[in-house]
């Protein structure tokens, strides 16, 4: 019944909606002829959310932030009066038609079963995956919305950002940088195939053995505590610190086995924003990250205006 009342719908922005100009894109679920200036765009992940803002484009409609009733603190005014559509999980294709949109842009790993839903409202390409790919799906994204090479400048005054926080920090590079995502389902020891994994490849910081891995991250138990070792530990819990969350991140902490790690022994295990570290997982986040570092490191890098 929904299928049928979006393929009426798409029949009808076919018409009258549509530029007359427009593109064929090659993405993960086959070809999609997309408007050449999109003008009603709709993005359902969260890394995607922050790539079209910094794009400059604002979407009509996006995926509602991880922990939020809409979106992020950061993004809330940017995005003024844009609808959230639900979780990346659990978007509201209701929602999504009732907005008109002219361009959706999501991602197979999120959305790839309401594809055809998704298609039948408005041309809609996607992504293959999240997470170690933001980058290249920011200029991904970029090129779906004719911006290809405003998103290649992009890139690359991110990656020039944190080529000068390595040469600021100078010998701090070589540290092996551990990071630890602690909640009461699941406690994760994040590898480089990571958002946040990218981020610090970017700068050039080593990792630990245990997480030198082109993987995302691995869950562990207590007897695992040996592998979070690393001459730096940044580790990550919900950041309202819900009373579940504090309670198991407090029990980890407590630990013997994390108590006899060097860079706890050392003060050097610290507790950084899950947002920023993990949750947001795009471009504004990335810089998040590099100024968390700056700060920790004690160096100053110039002012830019994201």
């Amino acid at each position: 019944m929904l299928l049928r009342a979006l393929a009426s719908l798409a029949v009808a922005l076919a018409l009258t909606a549509l530029p007359a100009a427009a593109r064929e894109v090659t993405h993960a679920m086959g070809t999609t002829d997309v408007p050449d200036q999109p003008m009603r765009v709709v993005i359902l992940t969260n890394e995607g959310t922050e790539a079209l803002l910094h794009l400059g484009v604002v979407p009509v409609g996006a995926a509602q932030s991880w922990d939020a009733d809409t979106f992020y603190a950061h993004l809330q005014p940017m995005l003024g009066d844009a609808v959230s559509l639900g979780t990346e999980t659990a978007i509201n294709l209701e929602l999504v038609a009732a907005l008109e949109p002219d361009l959706i842009i999501g991602s197979k790993v999120r959305q790839e079963k309401i594809y055809t839903q998704l298609s039948a409202i408005a041309p809609t390409v996607m992504s293959e995956t999240l997470g170690a790919t933001w980058l290249e799906n920011y200029q991904f994204y970029g090129e779906v919305l004719g911006l290809g090479e405003t998103a290649k400048a992009n890139v690359a005054a991110l990656e020039a950002r944190a080529k000068a926080l390595a040469a600021a920090i100078g010998e701090g590079v070589k540290d092996e940088i551990s990071m630890v995502r602690f909640s009461p389902a699941r406690v994760r020891i994040y590898q480089k195939a990571s958002f946040p994994g990218v981020v610090l490849d970017l700068v050039g910081f080593a990792r630990p053995p245990a997480q030198d891995k082109n993987e995302t991250f691995e869950e562990v138990t207590k007897e695992r505590i040996p592998d979070m070792a690393g001459d730096r530990i940044f580790y990550f819990s919900a950041d309202n610190d819900a009373q579940e969350d504090k309670a198991n991140l407090d029990e980890w902490l407590a630990d013997p086995l994390w108590q006899t790690l060097e860079a706890v022994k050392a003060g050097r295990a610290q507790r950084v924003s899950e947002l920023a570290w993990n949750a947001g997982g795009g471009i504004y986040c990335a810089y998040m990250m590099l100024d968390d570092l700056a700060e920790i490191y004690g160096v100053t890098l110039s002012p830019i205006n994201l």
